[in-house]
């Protein structure tokens, strides 16, 4: 038998309850993983809540998209992996099903990549979501080079401090968009090359400052609403917008008459794809040996407080990821 989390309607963290389910054997080409932990993501919450854009299928439904353990079992036809190997979590689409907020889960292998030797559990758990998105919206999706400057939103999250080391180890120069002063020595510590606080600075003026006045390359919006249309105004005239997120939940006005590439992008575009999935590990894992990517970690919550958890989610900015240990 397993402990698995599951909520039963849609509500605030107290709807989450953990129940014993037995252990599911894994089809062919599929793998089981013990999970050791895995970390709490905006979109855990919005699926809870009755919020997220998917349909989430009650009663019984399960949370959790990422997470880190250990081979535990090989369906029939499994080729590449043996028991025992760690893994992370590399994409698991019908988390409301499958989800990593248990003892134990199943997924088609090529859905697992090894875990950098370098990472601790806990940081292993905190890795994929936010370096993922972050590589694939700006290495895949945005084609980043060497010396382009990229303008990063909501810079203290997860996908924000992730695409400023990304950017980084490419050779680019990441500039952190924050809505606080407070937090600028954080962001610089980070790996930003400048910060640029909303609170007191007007963001294509500051830009176009830090550019020698060209403007932003690439800008990564991982918020959305209204304030993208300051965005625009950041970025020089053929360079790109990556919209790669929703923290904003108000409209967001379809930009015309813009010279920008604009690309919408969500994560399992590539987290789905096997091959692209091999590059992002092995940059993941070249990234870690050489000390360029180093995921934060907020708060650590063992399983039983996994509703403790969610309640940390939502008070607000974070320094890092919240993981829970099972």
């Amino acid at each position: 038998m397993q402990r698995v989390v599951v909520f039963d309607e849609f509500g605030g963290p107290e709807v989450m309850h953990i129940v014993e389910e037995p252990v599911v054997e894994p089809a062919a080409g599929e793998v089981r993983v013990r999970i050791e932990a895995f970390a709490v993501n905006p979109l855990d919450q919005m699926m809870r809540s009755g919020t997220s854009p998917a349909t989430v299928p009650l009663p019984h439904a399960r949370l959790g998209v990422e997470g880190t353990g250990v081979v535990d079992a090989l369906g029939p036809d499994t080729a590449g992996l043996k028991i025992g190997d760690p893994v992370i979590l590399a994409a698991l689409p019908d988390a409301s099903t499958r989800g990593s907020y248990a003892g134990y889960t199943t997924l088609p292998a090529s859905q697992v990549v090894p875990r950098p030797a370098g990472l601790g559990v806990t940081e292993a758990a905190a890795v994929w979501v936010a370096y993922s998105t972050a590589y694939g919206a700006l290495v895949e999706k945005a084609g980043v080079r060497p010396g382009d400057h990229v303008l990063v939103t909501a810079a203290s999250g997860g996908v924000g401090r992730a695409a400023m080391q990304i950017a980084r180890q490419i050779g680019a120069v990441p500039l952190a968009l924050t809505r606080h002063t407070a937090r600028k020595d954080e962001l610089l510590a980070a790996g930003a090359a400048a910060v640029i606080a909303t609170d007191q600075e007007d963001v294509a003026e500051a830009v176009h400052r830090h550019t020698d006045g060209a403007g932003a390359d690439i800008v990564l919006d991982v918020v959305m609403g209204p304030g993208q249309q300051e965005l625009l105004k950041a970025a020089r005239p053929g360079g790109t917008l990556v919209a790669a997120g929703f923290l904003d939940p108000r409209p967001t006005p379809f930009p015309t008459g813009t010279p920008l590439r604009i690309f919408s992008y969500r994560s399992f575009e590539h987290t789905l794809d096997a091959t692209v999935v091999k590059r992002m590990a092995a940059f993941l894992g070249a990234g870690v040996r050489l000390g360029a990517l180093r995921p934060a970690v907020d708060k650590v919550f063992a399983l039983d407080d996994v509703v403790a958890a969610h309640r940390h989610l939502e008070t607000g900015p974070r320094s890092g990821k919240i993981v829970v240990t099972v």
